[in-house]
Parts: C-alpha cells; structure tokens; sequence
C-alpha cells in the first residue's frame, strides 16, 4: 500500500509539473527531479523484501550471535549486519549459516574485533551481503 502511495504522490508530482508548463512553473526543474529522486527511493526502500530478509537472519541465529544491527541499502541489494558473538566460532558458524541460505549470497566479514575489555571476551563483528530479487542469484 506504501508502494502505492508514493507511485500516486510521484504521479501527482509530474502532473502538476506539466500543467504548469514551462513559463508558469512555479517550482524550479531542479527541485521536482530531486523530489522525484526522492521518491523514487522511498518506493525503493518500502519494496525491500523484508519478510526474506528477516526470516533468513532469524534461522541463520544461535544463542550464541546477537544481532545489533540490520541495515539494507535497497539500491545497490547489499545487507550489512553487526553483531555480537560468544567467540570466534560462533561468529564463523553463523557467516555460513547466512551463506547456505536462499534469500541472501555473498556474504563477506567486513571486520571482527575481540572485546577484551569485556568477561568472556566476544567478538563484535560487521558482515555484508546481497539479497536475492527471487529470481536466482543476483
């Protein structure tokens, strides 16, 4: 439904940019591409697939791995993940889970960190990866 709305509110936006034509143009051409620029990627980010992406995040946790974060970037299909696990093996453990799922391929650590400071010493670690469009691999 979000989808629609902004399609009907890009629509409007053209609209009124043609009837107003050239000489009455109340708004520069500039500031209605930018608003359409706009809108553009707010459709872009109400399309993510949300369900697969959280169920593939969902089946690849443990005990052992929290996640912290969950970023989608909707134009270039990448996933970033931070998360926290109990050690180094846990965190290799949940890449692969991440990685023998469908809905998500390249999966790549990005960056670990042992936290010493911490009892038990985990790893906080940043992985990335691409969703799949559900159409076979990106």
């Amino acid at each position: 439904m979000r989808h629609r709305e902004a399609q009907l509110e890009l629509e409007r936006l053209v609209a009124v940019a043609d009837l107003a034509g050239p000489q009455r143009r109340a708004v520069p051409q500039a500031r209605l591409d930018e608003e359409a620029k706009s809108a553009e990627a707010v459709v872009r980010s109400l399309t993510l697939p949300w369900a697969a992406l959280v169920q593939a995040v969902e089946q690849a946790a443990t005990r052992d791995v929290a996640l912290l974060q969950l970023q989608p970037d909707a134009e270039s299909r990448l996933l970033r993940l931070t998360a926290e696990a109990r050690n180094l093996e846990a965190m290799l453990q949940y890449h692969q889970r991440l990685e023998a799922s469908a809905e998500l391929s390249d999966v790549s650590l990005l960056n670990h960190e042992v936290l010493a400071a911490q009892p038990e010493h985990p790893v906080r670690f940043t992985l990335t990866a691409t969703w799949e469009t559900g159409h076979g691999r990106p």
